[in-house]
């Protein structure tokens, strides 16, 4: 079976880890401002806001970028590990991932370039991506990751 992508702006639901995947694989390579990193306690929410990489334009040759926002729900705590909240650099979004704990509880975890993490500590998988604006082009591609 071939996956047809849409350069068309994205609204994904993930409620497993195959979903999860699927949003995964459309914010490889965001870069996320970590002033734009939110968790919400009150609400049990994380939330951010980045801009990814357009792999579906990709395949049609165009390189662009979307403001495009991640939120978790039921989030009952958050780690992180060599991330700096207050840092003026964007940190480069790898991977997300999902480990089912006491199912349908577990962990999800954010991977970022130089090894930093953030862990979503969550009652069950509830995630919502969406873009939040139209594209614009951008430099050069994201270098190709093995």
């Amino acid at each position: 079976m071939q996956l047809m992508l849409s350069p068309e702006p994205l609204k994904l639901l993930a409620f497993d880890g195959e979903d999860l995947e699927v949003i995964s694989t459309h914010l490889q390579d965001a870069a996320v401002a970590p002033a734009e990193i939110a968790w919400l306690p009150r609400e049990k929410r994380f939330a951010l806001v980045m801009d990814r990489y357009d792999w579906c334009g990709a395949q049609s040759g165009e390189r662009t970028r979307r403001r495009s926002g991640l939120h978790f729900e039921r989030v009952l705590g958050v780690k992180h590990s060599h991330f700096e909240q207050n840092a003026s650099q964007k940190a480069v979004l790898l991977s997300i991932s999902f480990e089912v704990s006491d199912d349908p509880a577990g962990l999800v975890t954010l991977y970022f370039e130089g090894g930093s993490a953030i862990r979503l500590e969550v009652e069950c998988l509830e995630a919502a991506m969406s873009d939040l604006g139209p594209a614009w082009p951008c430099g050069s591609p994201p270098p190709a990751r093995v």
